[in-house]
């Protein structure tokens, strides 16, 4: 049995999404619905069972159930870059990953976990997965988010027993199917699509920074698919345990975002931008604390055994724009 926290979200659903086309059933979904609509992200899934977040870890530990479990793929989490209680992040993005941690260490079962390409800061000491943990510990998160994410980073090297084996995945920017519940915390290629459906224009951010231009703000933007498609080689095949970007290695900027997305919602190729996007102030809160530059280097994934081709941007959009948001059924 593979259990899957934070089963109904983005990526988590897209996980049981990839178990279920390989054949996979035997998966145990952990999450909170609420009153959102993610529910919809898991409609039309097979799974052996779900359970309540609250009563999982009692579960884990005193059920013998849990003792039919072979991997664990925690991506339950709080990711909402502006929470400002700290206390709810590191009780669920620190404490509950530590549990699991211990839980899977004791069983030598294989763990799989969300880190986030947040632990980064502003990138001023790049972007590098392949550093020792003296350097990890050394990054300046930007907010309680990316904080709490990278003090269970730190705690992980400090640690004597380890699962089997692991991996901590730093995700850079996601976009794709199962995102409509998350949103202002969404893609920009959803809101691209829905602005330019609505008012048939894109807003984006003006520069406030030398050296970019409007629209010009760069990111390793990656897709759903590529994404799930790298966790499921790392549930069935054997590699090197550590920290892993998750991204593209080519960043990109919010202009070729919003391009790429007018295109594959239009059909129309020769588009000029001053028809179409409209560039607006960045709110004055923002604007010390905004990433220009983010870009995973991704040579440690490529020196394991993993090899299939990731969707370029225009690939990815296309995709996502074409065969989900313009569809009845938008969903994986």
């Amino acid at each position: 049995m593979i259990v899957v926290t934070g089963a109904a979200g983005m990526i988590g659903s897209a996980v049981v999404w990839k178990l279920n086309e390989m054949g996979i059933h035997d998966i145990l979904l952990v999450d909170k619905l609420r009153n959102e609509d993610k529910w919809l992200n898991i409609r039309k899934r097979d799974y052996r069972d779900w359970m309540d977040r609250d009563f999982f870890l009692d579960w884990l530990f005193q059920d013998a159930e849990a003792n039919e479990i072979t991997a664990i793929v925690h991506m339950g989490a709080c990711s909402a870059t502006t929470e400002t209680d700290g206390d709810y992040l590191m009780e669920n993005n620190y404490g509950y990953t530590k549990a699991l941690w211990d839980y899977c260490s004791q069983r030598n079962i294989r763990f799989i976990y969300a880190s986030s390409a947040a632990t980064y800061g502003a990138g001023e000491k790049g972007y590098n997965d392949e550093v020792d943990p003296e350097e990890l510990k050394s990054l300046q998160p930007l907010n309680k988010y990316g904080y709490s994410k990278k003090r269970f980073d730190d705690w992980v090297f400090k640690q004597k027993t380890q699962p089997r084996v692991w991996a901590g995945l730093k995700f850079f920017n996601v976009y794709g199917p199962q995102e409509y519940h998350k949103g202002r915390m969404a893609s920009m290629v959803f809101h691209s699509f829905r602005q330019y459906k609505e008012t048939g224009k894109v807003k984006l951010f003006q520069s406030h920074k030398e050296g970019y231009e409007d629209g010009g703000q760069l990111r390793d933007f990656v897709y759903l698919k590529d994404v799930v498609d790298i966790i499921y080689y790392m549930l069935t095949q054997d590699f090197s345990s550590g920290i892993y970007n998750i991204g593209t290695g080519e960043a990109r900027s919010f202009l070729d975002l919003a391009m790429a997305t007018i295109r594959a919602a239009s059909g129309k190729e020769d588009i000029q931008v001053s028809d179409v996007i409209e560039f607006i102030p960045m709110p004055e809160d923002l604007r010390g604390k905004y990433q220009y530059f983010t870009q995973a280097t991704m040579e440690k994934l490529a020196k394991t055994s993993y090899h299939l081709h990731m969707h370029s941007l225009e690939e990815g959009i296309k995709d996502y724009v074409q065969n989900y948001l313009s569809q009845e059924d938008a969903y994986l």
